[in-house]
């Protein structure tokens, strides 16, 4: 998401709690994290206070493992004070088996609570249910991760402008294609444009 620091600071003003994942196209940030992460993980915590869970779970012919940390915000993390409320810093490690191979995944996150390893854990599955169903449509739709709009509201204009086309797409039930298929549909034939917008 783009306006994640407006994100984090509504929410804190509505006091209310966020945990959100940090992207590359926060390269101070993400780096700054994954650079935490990558010195604690060396000596197992050995000098930072650290709450832990791990997780397991099967399906589809997959076994994933998930290591989920947290730990105070570190007094020297980089661009920590455009982030409203931050407490903690967040990472977790999947390791998945499919079709015999192994993968790993890191995923970092900022919270503006430092909470239990449970706690986070939950969280971050939560995270990524809205992550799948809203922004990973965004994403592979419209492209929303590569859009470099910055000038004034023009990147909060665009991703309302996003969401209510998404929202039409998927309102339309007459074309049984995807949602993207249903975006090229409705460039190529002003008929079914129509249909999007007004039924």
């Amino acid at each position: 998401m783009g306006c994640q620091t407006e994100i984090a600071a509504a929410t804190v003003d509505s006091k209310a709690s966020y945990c959100l994942a940090v992207k590359r196209n926060q390269p101070t940030l993400y780096d700054g994290i994954d650079a935490n992460f990558s010195k604690t993980l060396d000596n197992d915590f050995a000098d930072t206070k650290v709450r832990r869970d791990v997780s397991s779970d099967s399906g589809h012919e997959r076994q994933v493992d998930r290591f989920s940390f947290i730990c105070p915000l570190p007094k020297d993390l980089p661009d920590q004070d455009r982030w409203k409320g931050l407490k903690a810093i967040g990472a977790v490690v999947s390791i998945s088996q499919r079709n015999g191979r192994e993968h790993t995944e890191v995923r970092n996150y900022t919270l503006s609570q430092y909470l239990s390893g449970p706690d986070f854990a939950n969280a971050v599955v939560t995270h990524w249910g809205i992550e799948n169903n809203l922004h990973w449509q965004l994403d592979v739709t419209f492209g929303e991760d590569q859009c470099r709009l910055r000038k004034r509201l023009s990147d909060a204009n665009f991703s309302i402008l996003r969401r209510t086309t998404l929202s039409l797409l998927k309102n339309e039930q007459t074309a049984k294609v995807g949602i993207k298929n249903k975006r090229l549909m409705a460039g190529w034939n002003e008929d079914y444009l129509s249909k999007v917008l007004f039924k």
